[in-house]
Order: structure tokens, then C-alpha cells, then sequence
């Protein structure tokens, strides 16, 4: 068991630090010093009083990023009741299948989620309230309604008068189950993931000994905080730092996020692989791959001149104030990687998953290796199951502190997922001599070739993607063969004056090329035209499972 308590530690220490310090903003918004999240925390802990809320109870969150998000976290984890964080992205069909699912007996909503939502469609729910100043939406308990309204403008004079002294949240052992994390993941069933708080201080601690924040620091939060990534790393771990978060509150678009990197210069940044690429694509590639450049870079000196300044141009769209960039969630496309290892950018990537949620491995970006996504966290063993872990792929297990407790309500999946102690990630990959860890792919996107070969349809996806005029792409399985799926880069084809509808015989040309560079069993027999983005999971991975009998 992880030596702090989460809450004591990680949520009433800061605040009683750092009360004077911004805490959460919204982007072109409003800001929350520490003392005002602990004023709302005391508002939304005597609210739960009154609708009878217990530790341990659930309690759901669906929305957009933002300030009063956040708020509603630390104040359902404060209390000792467990949130279930929900993806605003999901259906309506499907929040109301995890609210009933989870047992959860009051729902925080985002203003533009609730207009989709049917109350009817979430009978046991107490309460719904908006996330917005935490006004209540709706409730069929009058007699609740009837206390809150008597005692609203109380807990509002309370909660003002609030010092730092009079901040004293349960002691909830870490043993105890903070987090419900509902995912549809790649194989398309979602599953509650059960996180005991001893996961979330796992994942807090060892991110404070190894990423190097410290108070005030700028951090910008982007990625889904209902996704366990998000929310440790850019809202956990800097909370707990005493940091200044600034949520974006819209869509992160390339655009948005460069804004948002050069107005606040955030200290650490968290990404993953799909939002690199494609400010790479923006800001690097189409500069590098002229005839004249490409020359230039193979003089010595000289490419050492136009490396650092591509490494600055680069490192300013990220607010030039960063000490490292840690991308995760999927693999990063090799032919990128390379060109930021000769440019000396400061990257490094990491792995996890929603069951250790979510940190496996990290190394920071001097010492993580070329390819590798670094070594076990110090509260994890790893281990391979291979006959020969360095030369040979098996699949990842792991196994430790901050492991799921099991899916919720789901002992078969539990079952499979955890046998004798070990968590099946689902993962393979090997090992090098000192234990840094390569991964090759998904255990279930493997395709076995002609002839018992193993294909690792990441691999050649990261080539068509350095194809010029490919936004995204995905191998599957016809009738035998390789396809490959291409959502095309349309600014791109439009800045170079290309036809869109004559695209294919452009694309084929390529096909050809990249299959020079493809083992025989691994090549691509076609490409298709996808013309709309693949659906995603929240870590941004393409659903492989919609796309896999795709016929065309």
C-alpha cells in the first residue's frame, strides 16, 4: 500500500499550502485559487449531506473539460463517495447505461450534455445537478429540495468564511475504492475499470519523484479528464503541486492547443501521438522535405545549425517553456521520432492503461531509448510471457500497487484480465538488457500471415502515414490479404493544387513504394479512400473493431 493517503496528501495538503495560489482556469475564463476550490469543495460536501450521499456511494460526472469539473472530482473524492467520470462524447444511451450501471445516485452534467439526457432513462439518480455553479437541474425527493433551498444561502456564508485551519477532509484508506472509469477501449465493450485511491496516489507519487513540477507551475489540461491519462497528469499530479491548470473547456483542435501553448507556456506537457504528428506535419515536415533542405541536411555543420533552429521553431508552437513532453496512449510514428531525436527535442513517451491508472512505465527524456516507452514505474513489477522476454514478444503482464481492483459488477471479464495476480494488458512487446520496454502492438490486432507470420498492422500503418496527403490510416484483413484504410490529408491535397477526386492513382504510386520496404507477407495489396476520420477511443487509438470487416 502507497504510504500517503490520497486524500490527506494529494487533495487537503495542497489546499491548505497553497490557498492564496491559482489553482484551475478556464481558458479565456474564470480562475479558482486553491482557497476557492476549497470553498466549493465545502459547498458540494454538505449538499451531498443532505441528499444522503454515504462514503463509498456513487456519483457520475459528464461534461467538458473545465474548472468546476474538476471541483466536482476533488469533492466526490474528499468525501470518501466514488466518482464515475463519464466521457461527454458517449451517447445519451450510453451515459444513461453507465449511470444505471454504476449505482450512481446523483449525476453532475455539462449545460450542453443534459439537454440530451432523459431523466426518466435514470431512475435510481436522487439528484441531477449542472456542473455549472452546481445548480440543481432536477429531483424527485422534495423533501432534499426543501433542505437545500433553507439551507443554500447558510452553506454559501459557510463556505465564504472557510480558512485554511478548518480544512479537514475524512482520513478514506487508500484501500477503498475511489474511481468507477467507464472506456469503450479498442474492443468496443465498456467496462467499469475499479480504481482504489491507492492507484490514484501510486500514479500522483510517482509522477511528483519523476516529472519535476513545482508550485505555480503552468500546466495546460487538453486531454479527456474522464480518461484516466488526462486526469492523473494534467489535473492530479499538478493539483497536488500546487500548480496552475488551465482547462480549454472546447474541442482541442492543433489550433486551439498552439494558442492555448503560446499564451500560458505550460512547464509540462502531456500528449499523445496523434496531436504531435500532426503539429509536426503543420510546422515541420512540408519545410524539411524540399529538394534543396533535404540536401542541406546531409552537410555536416550545416545540419547541425538547421536542426537547432527546427528544434526551436518547434518547441516555441509549444510555448517554449516546457522541461519535457510526454506523449502516451498509443505508439508514436517512427519516421517522426527520429527526426525529434536528430533535432534533440525534449519527448519522451510513456505507457499505461485505464486499469493501472494509467501509469506502466516512464523514463524521462534523457534516458528513455529510441523506440522504448521506458521501464516499469517503481510501484509495478513487469513481466513478458515469452520463453526469451528480450528477443522474443509476449505479451505484457503487470501486477501492483497501482493495479484495478476489477471491472465493476463484471467478475468474467475480472477473471480474464487478472489471472494469479497478473494484469494481461492486452500488449506485447519485449524487453532490452536493462529493462526498458518495446512495444510491438495489440495482442488483438495481430494478423497472422500466410504462413504463421506475425503482422503488426502499427508498423505499417506509421509508413503510410509518413505518406504525403494521409491524414490517418488502418490495415485490415480481406479475404486474406491487406488493405489499407487512408483517411487523406485534404488541406494538404488542396495546397498542392491536387483534384481530391484524383487522389487514388496518387496514393497507389506510394502504395508501391512502401511496399519496397515491407517483407513480402506484410504488403499492402490496396488502399481505399476512407473519407471521414476514423472513430476514436478517448487516448485517441482507432477503434480497430468497426473497421475490421470492412468491404469495399
Amino acid at each position: 500500500m502507497v504510504k500517503y493517503n490520497y486524500v490527506k496528501e494529494f487533495i487537503e495538503k495542497p489546499i491548505k499550502t497553497f490557498w492564496e495560489l491559482n489553482s484551475l482556469s478556464d481558458f479565456k475564463g474564470e480562475t479558482f485559487t486553491y482557497a476557492d476550490v476549497a470553498r466549493k469543495i465545502y459547498y458540494l460536501h454538505r449538499l451531498y449531506e443532505i441528499w444522503g450521499i454515504k462514503q463509498g456511494d456513487k456519483i457520475s460526472l459528464v461534461g467538458r473539460n473545465n474548472a468546476e469539473w474538476g471541483i466536482v472530482y476533488l469533492s466526490v473524492i474528499s468525501y470518501g463517495a466514488v466518482i464515475v467520470p463519464i466521457l461527454p462524447d458517449f451517447s445519451p444511451t450510453e451515459i444513461h447505461n453507465i449511470v444505471n450501471h454504476s449505482d450512481s445516485l446523483l449525476l453532475f452534467a455539462g449545460d450542453m450534455v443534459w439537454g440530451g439526457l432523459n431523466q426518466a432513462e435514470m431512475p435510481n439518480l436522487k439528484a441531477i445537478f449542472s456542473i455549472s455553479n452546481f445548480d440543481l437541474l432536477v429531483s424527485n425527493d422534495e423533501d432534499c429540495v426543501k433542505r437545500f433551498e433553507m439551507a443554500k444561502s447558510a452553506i454559501s456564508d459557510e463556505a465564504v468564511s472557510l480558512t485554511p485551519e478548518k480544512v479537514n477532509y475524512a482520513e478514506v484508506p487508500n484501500s477503498e475504492l475511489g474511481v468507477i472509469s467507464y472506456t469503450s477501449g479498442t474492443t468496443g465493450f465498456s467496462k467499469g475499470v475499479m480504481l482504489p485511491l491507492n492507484s490514484l496516489a501510486a500514479n500522483v507519487d510517482f509522477a511528483r519523484n519523476n516529472m519535476h513540477l513545482v508550485k505555480g507551475d503552468k500546466i495546460v489540461s487538453f486531454l479527456p479528464l474522464a480518461h484516466t491519462f488526462g486526469c492523473a497528469f494534467e489535473f492530479l499530479f499538478p493539483f497536488a503541486m500546487g500548480c496552475h491548470i488551465t482547462f480549454l473547456t472546447r474541442i482541442p483542435s492543433p489550433s486551439v492547443i498552439l494558442e492555448a501553448f503560446t499564451k500560458i507556456r505550460p512547464r509540462l506537457i502531456l500528449t499523445v501521438p496523434l496531436v504531435i504528428e500532426k503539429i509536426f506535419k503543420k510546422q515541420v515536415q512540408s519545410k524539411v522535405e524540399t529538394p534543396a533542405m533535404k540536401i542541406l541536411l546531409n552537410i555536416p555543420v550545416v545540419n547541425r545549425i538547421i536542426f537547432k533552429k527546427i528544434n526551436e521553431k518547434l518547441s516555441n508552437a509549444f510555448g517554449g517553456n516546457f522541461h519535457e513532453i510526454v506523449i502516451g496512449g498509443a505508439a508514436l510514428n517512427p519516421d517522426v521520432e527520429r527526426f525529434l531525436r536528430r533535432i534533440k527535442f525534449k519527448y519522451t513517451v510513456g505507457y499505461g492503461m485505464t486499469e493501472c491508472g494509467p501509469l506502466i512505465s516512464y523514463s524521462g527524456w534523457r534516458t528513455n531509448p529510441m523506440g522504448s516507452c521506458g521501464r516499469a514505474i517503481n510501484y509495478l513489477e513487469i513481466k513478458i510471457d515469452s520463453s526469451d522476454p528480450y528477443n522474443e514478444v509476449g505479451e505484457i503482464l503487470v501486477k501492483g500497487e497501482n493495479v484495478m481492483m476489477g471491472y465493476y459488477k463484471n467478475p468474467d471479464a475480472t477473471a480474464k484480465a487478472i489471472v494469479n495476480g497478473w494484469l494481461h494488458t492486452g500488449d506485447i512487446g519485449v524487453f532490452d538488457k536493462n529493462g526498458f520496454i518495446y512495444i510491438k502492438g495489440r495482442s488483438k490486432s495481430m494478423i497472422l500471415g500466410p504462413s504463421g507470420q506475425n503482422i503488426y498492422p502499427e508498423e505499417i500503418e506509421a509508413r503510410l502515414n509518413n505518406i504525403p496527403f494521409v491524414q490517418e490510416s488502418l490495415i485490415v484483413e480481406q479475404k486474406g490479404k491487406l488493405v489499407g484504410l487512408i483517411y487523406p490529408d485534404y488541406e494538404s491535397v488542396q495546397q498542392h493544387g491536387i483534384d481530391p477526386n484524383e487522389l487514388e492513382p496518387v496514393l497507389e504510386q506510394q502504395r508501391v513504394e512502401v511496399n519496397k520496404h515491407l517483407p513480402q507477407y506484410s504488403q499492402i495489396s490496396k488502399l481505399i479512400i476512407h473519407n471521414q476520420e476514423f472513430e476514436k477511443t478517448p487516448k485517441q487509438s482507432i477503434k480497430r473493431f468497426k473497421y475490421q470487416y470492412s468491404e469495399n
